[in-house]
C-alpha cells in the first residue's frame, strides 16, 4: 500500500543532519526523495561514527529511502542534468550557505523558471541576514547559542551542559518536514508553491522557550520568577539501576509522598498545592533527600505504580529494545542491509491507518542510483558512461 507522499518527488541537495532528516521522513512516508552527493567521499556524514563498507549508522538512519546521484555540481553538464531533475519534482531542498545556490546557478528563482510549481526549501543555521549569517555552524554551536546548554546546566556549580545528542538539528528537521507537507497541501489548495525558509536558530528557540525559557516570557517586573519545568528533572538512585518520577498534580505527589514513606508530608500546607511546591522547591528537596538505594527500581516503581504516580525506569541504551513497551509498539525492526549486515532501526514513528509509512529503501550506497535516475530521464547507458569518464557523474 503506497504511503501518503506516494507520488511526490523530492530533489535533495542537502547535506550532514537537518536536511537528510527531514528528507528522509518524506521518503518514509512514500516520497520518492533523490539525494544528490558531490563526487569522492559525498556527504560527510557517510563516514562519522560507527561505519561498514563507507556507510556509517548514523547516516544509514537519516539518509534510508532515498536514491544516491552523485554530479559534481562544479561540471555545467551536472548542473545541467540536475534541472532536468527539478523539471520534474515538486520539492527541491538544500542547506548550502546563503549565496552559494546563487553561484551555482540553483537559487529559487532560477528553479522556478523551469519548475513554475516547485516548492524551494532552504535550511541554513542562523537564516539568510544577519551578523551570524555567513559563519558555518552544528549543533554544538547552536545549543549554545539558542539556550539549549544553559537549560541544561548542573544545578550545584550553574556550569552550562550540552545535550549529548544533535538535539538542534533533528528538531529542525521535524519543522521542515511539516512545513514541506504543508507547502504540498497549499498547493494542492490552489495557493501556489512556495520558498520555506526553516533555520535551527529559530526553529531551536521554538522549541525550547515554552518551559526552560518560561521566566523570560512575561516582562513584567512585577511578575516572580520560578524554578522552570527544568527543576522537576531529576536522576533517582536504586539498589541496581535508575529511574525517573514525574509527579505535577497534587494527586500524584501526594501518592509520591507515600510511596517513599513520607506521608507526613500529604498535610504539610508547604507541599500540599503546586504553588505551594513551586515556592518551596528547597524544603520539599531537603525533606525527601535522598531515596534509600537498598530498594530496587522494581521495588520502587512498584510502590509509585500503585500510587499511579508516573514513573520509569532509567535505561542504558542497550536495554532499550528490550523494554517490554518498546517491544510491544515494534518499535524497532530488524533488517539485512546488502553492504551493512544485520541492522536494527526504528520504524517511522507516525502510523497511517490507510497510507502507511515504511521504509522503502535501504540506505544507498554512493551514487548507486545514479544510472537508473539517468535513464529515467531518458539518457543512454552510452551518454551516462561518457559522462562519468568525464568526471561529470559518478
Amino acid at each position: 500500500m503506497p504511503g501518503p507522499l506516494s507520488g511526490y518527488r523530492v530533489v535533495d541537495l542537502t547535506a550532514m543532519i537537518t536536511g537528510p532528516f527531514a528528507t528522509m521522513i518524506l521518503g518514509d512516508q512514500g516520497a520518492d526523495v533523490i539525494k544528490i552527493e558531490p563526487p569522492g567521499l559525498g556527504d560527510v556524514m557517510r563516514w562519522i561514527g560507527t561505519s561498514k563498507n563507507g556507510i556509517a549508522a548514523f547516516w544509514a538512519l537519516t539518509n534510508r529511502s532515498k536514491r544516491s546521484v552523485v554530479l559534481n555540481l562544479r561540471e555545467p553538464r551536472a548542473r545541467a542534468l540536475l534541472l532536468e531533475l527539478v523539471a520534474r519534482a515538486d520539492v527541491f531542498v538544500q542547506n548550502f550557505r546563503p549565496g552559494v545556490v546563487e553561484r551555482l546557478g540553483l537559487d529559487e528563482p532560477s528553479l522556478r523558471a523551469i519548475r513554475p510549481e516547485l516548492v524551494y526549501v532552504s535550511i541554513s543555521a542562523f537564516g539568510a541576514s544577519g551578523p551570524y549569517a555567513h559563519k558555518p555552524a552544528y549543533d554544538h554551536i547552536l545549543q549554545g547559542i539558542t539556550g539549549f546548554a544553559y537549560a541544561q546546566a548542573d544545578p550545584a556549580t550553574g556550569r552550562p551542559v550540552h545535550v549529548k545528542n544533535a538535539i538542534c538539528d533533528k528538531l529542525t528537521a521535524l519543522v521542515v518536514a511539516q512545513g514541506i507537507t504543508a507547502a504540498l497541501l497549499a498547493r494542492e489548495r490552489g495557493l501556489g508553491a512556495q520558498h520555506l525558509r526553516a533555520n535551527m536558530l529559530d526553529a531551536s528557540i521554538s522549541v525550547l522557550w515554552p518551559d526552560a525559557g518560561a521566566n523570560e516570557v512575561l516582562l513584567d517586573p512585577a511578575v516572580p520568577k520560578l524554578p522552570t519545568l527544568a527543576s522537576t528533572y531529576r536522576v533517582n538512585d536504586a539498589s541496581d539501576g535508575h529511574y525517573a518520577v514525574a509527579a505535577l498534580t497534587d494527586a500524584q505527589m501526594h501518592g509520591l509522598f507515600r510511596a517513599l514513606g513520607r506521608a507526613d508530608l500529604v498535610s504539610d500546607p508547604r507541599f500540599a498545592t503546586a504553588p505551594a511546591r513551586m515556592q518551596n522547591l528547597a524544603a520539599l528537596a531537603a525533606e525527601l533527600g535522598t531515596e534509600p538505594t537498598q530498594t530496587t527500581v522494581a521495588e520502587i516503581l512498584a510502590a509509585l505504580e500503585a500510587e499511579d504516580v508516573p514513573c520509569g525506569p532509567i535505561l542504558p541504551l542497550p536495554r532499550v529494545p528490550d523494554d517490554p513497551q518498546v517491544r510491544a509498539n515494534a518499535t524497532f525492526f530488524e533488517s539485512a542491509h546488502p553492504r551493512m549486515g544485520r541492522m536494527r532501526e526504528p520504524r517511522p514513528p507516525l502510523r497511517f491507518e490507510r497510507t502507511p509509512a515504511a521504509i522503502s529503501r535501504h540506505a544507498p550506497a554512493l551514487g548507486e542510483h545514479t544510472d537508473e535516475v539517468l535513464a529515467e530521464l531518458g539518457h543512454s547507458p552510452a551518454d551516462i558512461a561518457a559522462w562519468r569518464e568525464a568526471g561529470v557523474v559518478a
